[in-house]
């Protein structure tokens, strides 16, 4: 049984989530703000989806379906939202998705947790390359996979129904080989 990973990073923590999350998670997912953002989170967000949701974590990660990781703020402790990588192991490319609390949004935290669990994916997971997909009417999020230098990919216009309304889904990827990591240190030049 393999152990979901910890990633320490400047300003958070992608950790495990724990069942005590549950309450954050509601608070944040049953946020309308998040639910229009996202393609498959509720709202209503019910009692009980939450620790539903992270019974799961272990048993996908294990099977090797995805990697799901809490960001957590490292100066509070506080959870913010929540990041993750469904793995297709047989074509070696994992999907990018994430969310955010409103009330962290805009201040680079997406972009932060974003950069690690990449990192993670091409490093540990040995995936080829990284894709992800926004709705039209969340370009905030393309803005997320431009930052980690994610290519624009095509647009499937009208592709989904939310909230009774056709959205498209804006599709970004990104190869291992044009990934640049982070965390290695620029050669000194003296």
């Amino acid at each position: 049984m393999k152990t979901l990973p910890t990633i320490s990073l400047e300003r958070l923590v992608l950790r495990p989530f724990i069942l005590d999350d549950a309450p954050a998670v509601q608070k944040f997912a049953g946020d309308p703000y998040v639910a229009e953002t996202t393609l498959y989170i509720p709202h209503p967000y019910e009692d009980g989806v939450a620790e539903k949701w992270i019974g799961t974590h272990a048993d996908n990660f294990n099977g090797d379906r995805s990697l799901e990781l809490a960001i957590v703020h490292k100066e509070n402790g506080d959870v913010i939202g929540a990041i993750c990588i469904g793995i297709h192991n047989q074509f070696h490319h994992g999907e990018l998705s994430y969310w955010i609390g409103k009330e962290y949004k805009n201040k680079g935290y997406c972009t932060e947790a974003a950069k690690g669990i990449v990192n993670y994916a091409f490093k540990q997971l040995k995936l080829n390359r990284i894709f992800a997909r926004h709705l039209g009417n969340n370009p905030a999020s393309g803005k997320v996979m431009e930052k980690l230098g994610m290519k624009y990919e095509g647009t499937l216009r009208q592709h989904v129904l939310k909230n009774g309304e056709y959205d498209d889904l804006v599709y970004y990827g990104l190869l291992k080989d044009e990934w640049s990591d982070p965390n290695e240190k620029l050669p000194s030049l003296l």
